[in-house]
């Protein structure tokens, strides 16, 4: 049992690219015991591995496993967001994407399944075909395959790669096994395969000169361009809190307003 906590920790040391000596020297202990640790002839405390997983900026879900792996219970809490001790937070989410009307607001979980989301997602979700609308939404797929919303979107280098690059920065991050399915498979697509074609033949994806990775989308004669912002809870201690993102989208230009106030009325 030892080794596997040993296993699991040095896999995260060398996923964040920090040495054993400087971890030590972070969580207050001599790089023989981290070693000993790490190769399973020591089994850390409750104390150290908290101190580890803190340094190593380790997600709630995976340290969890940490523990056990250890042999000891648990630390954090799963809650569904429809679960009683949770409904003041999902009823404050669900404030803010009301709020946010008539723009566009969804509540994701870690993989980017919508979990939540205002009447004017509900309607831009819409656009997608039906076999893509199917609980829960996951904002990946939907954005990146060929019939979901890359088939109407007019900058997808930019805004695919930027997709692309998030998804696959968030399972380097996390090493959860799900963004690895699901990054397997979004890189199977078309759309994704000729991206990655002409970024490795050295074209520019994003243009040097944008503040922002717009959101461009055609849908009839009008091109419509959104940016978004990405909120997140701070201080989480439960796993399903720790994981949700607030994604709101904006009008980035005059027309995009004019045409969301429009489809508010």
């Amino acid at each position: 049992m030892t080794v596997e906590v040993g296993t699991m920790l040095r896999q995260w040391r060398s996923r964040r690219s920090v040495s054993q000596l400087d971890l030590a020297h972070a969580v207050g202990v001599s790089p023989r015991h981290l070693s000993f640790v790490e190769t399973g002839r020591s089994r850390p405390g409750p104390a150290l591995l908290d101190a580890l997983a803190e340094h190593l900026d380790i997600p709630l879900r995976e340290r969890n496993s940490l523990f056990v792996a250890a042999g000891y219970a648990p630390r954090y809490d799963e809650r569904p967001l429809d679960a009683e001790t949770m409904s003041r937070v999902r009823a404050e989410i669900v404030r803010l994407l009301d709020a946010h009307e008539p723009n566009v607001g969804v509540a994701l979980d870690r993989t980017w399944n919508v979990v939540l989301a205002n009447d004017a997602a509900i309607r831009f979700l819409g656009l997608l075909p039906e076999r893509f609308q199917t609980a829960p939404v996951n904002l990946f797929r939907a954005s990146l395959h060929p019939d979901g919303f890359a088939r109407m979107t007019h900058n997808f280098d930019e805004w695919g790669g930027h997709l692309v690059d998030l998804l696959r920065r968030m399972m380097r991050i996390t090493g959860d096994e799900r963004l690895v399915e699901l990054e397997r498979e979004v890189s199977s697509y078309e759309t994704v395969v000729g991206l990655d074609e002409r970024r490795a033949a050295g074209e520019t994806v994003y243009e040097p000169d944008r503040l922002l990775v717009p959101f461009e989308v055609v849908l009839g004669e009008q091109k419509l361009s959104f940016f978004s912002t990405l909120t997140t809870f701070g201080s989480p201690r439960d796993i399903t809190l720790e994981e949700l993102t607030v994604e709101l989208f904006y009008p980035a230009d005059e027309p995009t307003g004019q045409w969301v106030g429009m489809m508010q009325g």
